[in-house]
């Protein structure tokens, strides 16, 4: 230890025994006050520090919600459960009548975008970039800036467009657009810059590719339709050849009993007991005859008319609930078979009929209620869903007015099975 460190040790000494010699001097009140102004000047420092601290994190809350307002703009909604309020209705921009024109326009678009890339017409860039006094070496910069804003620009292009759906095609359009924008901000110092009108094409791209979806899909129902139509028409036909079939040997069978029967009656030796009880039996051979000749004119008539078969209105109370009816079409020679089909094991309960009516067009007429209660179909995207949310007196109406004012209507379902069960739990609870 030095001279100096010697002296100033003693010194402290000497002021620290000055010091407390004075705080002897002091009256008890006197070092309260110095306490308190101690006490003051400490809390006063806290209070600096506290207010800093406030103003810090409400500077954070600040960031933090500008933050959260930027991300809620940038979500992509994707859950397929989400209810018709939270997603806007997208409207169809071209109608082609086939996928294959969707698809063919899918390339075209994808061949517009790589021609600009390739001529470099997809981005805007500076060329009079030099690096270490090299334009070439600037050259070889500036294209490989080009590269990555391009390559990030398509790849999370192909990402969103590979998931757009029904429900979050205008959240990934802006998904899009803001990936658009923030790739353009992150290379200003590059002074490299993504074209508008290659942005333009890559949301064409999203817009045909969705539509294009939707109409292989309607082409598939489509096809499902036609294979459906061509089963019940074989169907109808089998039906109808056997029928027939089956009549022809129904009226031989009888033909040859009233032959038989003819020479029986022509016996002089019959009592006039016996000859009335021939003349009966001739009589009811007589008329099942014609009856089975009225049902081969019907057969017939059903082979040579296509489009001649019943329109049926059936509910399923128990299974849809009020007011909910099936208009739909059969050519069968018995349509309650198609309705007993439709009541299967898929539906809880069978359908009641509410009419069945016979005509001569019976595609027409199920089209021209269709077309009726269009904007009442329960399923509004699948025209082959023929249920309808209606009054059971709207489709009277309509057709008393349109087709025939004789049909009768069963008004009240008879709904056996449900009403029961309905019984049963009640004597459950």
């Amino acid at each position: 230890m030095g001279l100096l460190d010697i002296f100033k040790a003693k010194e402290n000494e000497r002021l620290n025994s000055e010091i407390e010699g004075l705080k002897k001097l002091l009256k008890p009140e006197h070092k309260e006050i110095i306490d308190l102004n101690l006490e003051i000047k400490n809390l006063k420092a806290d209070k600096v520090k506290i207010t800093e601290n406030i103003n810090s994190l409400l500077i954070d809350k600040t960031n933090l919600l500008k933050e959260i307002d930027n991300l809620k703009e940038e979500i992509i909604i994707l859950n397929d459960e989400l209810s018709m309020q939270e997603f806007g209705l997208y409207k169809p921009m071209y109608n082609y009548e086939t996928s294959e024109e969707y698809r063919n326009n899918i390339e075209k678009v994808r061949n517009i975008q790589k021609t600009m890339v390739k001529n470099k017409s997809a981005v805007f860039f500076s060329d009079d970039w030099t690096v270490d006094g090299s334009k070439a070496k600037g050259r070889k910069m500036t294209n490989d800036n080009i590269k990555q804003i391009l390559m990030a620009f398509n790849i999370e292009c192909d990402n969103l467009i590979a998931k757009v759906k029904y429900n979050n095609i205008l959240s990934i359009e802006k998904r899009i657009e803001k990936t658009f924008e923030r790739l353009n901000k992150l290379n200003i110092s590059n002074k490299v810059e993504l074209n508008k009108s290659y942005l333009k094409c890559k949301l064409t791209e999203l817009k045909l590719v969705h539509e294009f979806q939707v109409k292989k899909q309607e082409e598939k129902e489509e096809q499902k339709r036609i294979r459906a139509e061509l089963r019940e028409a074989a169907r109808v036909k089998k039906e109808l050849e056997e029928a027939k079939k089956n009549t022809l040997k129904d009226i031989e069978h009888f033909e040859k009993a009233l032959n038989a029967l003819d020479k029986q009656m022509s016996n002089d030796n019959l009592s006039e007991e016996e000859l009335k009880s021939l003349e009966s039996k001739k009589e009811e051979l007589q008329n099942s005859i014609k009856s089975l000749n009225s049902d081969l004119e019907n057969i017939d008539y059903r082979q040579e008319n296509q489009k001649a078969g019943y329109v049926y209105v059936i509910s399923n109370i128990g299974a849809f609930g009020k007011d909910i009816y099936k208009i739909g079409m059969t050519r069968r020679l018995e349509p309650m078979d198609r309705v007993d089909e439709l009541g299967d094991a898929s539906v809880p309960f069978n359908f009641d009929v509410h009419a069945m009516i016979f005509t001569e067009d019976a595609p027409k007429l199920e089209n021209a209620l269709h077309k009726e209660f269009e904007n009442k179909k329960v399923n509004m995207v699948n025209s082959r869903r023929e249920f309808f949310n209606v009054t059971l007196e709207e489709i009277e109406s309509v057709v008393k007015l349109n087709f025939d004012k004789t049909v009768d209507f069963i008004k009240e379902p008879k709904a056996e099975q449900f009403k029961e069960s309905l019984k049963i739990k009640d004597s459950l609870i």
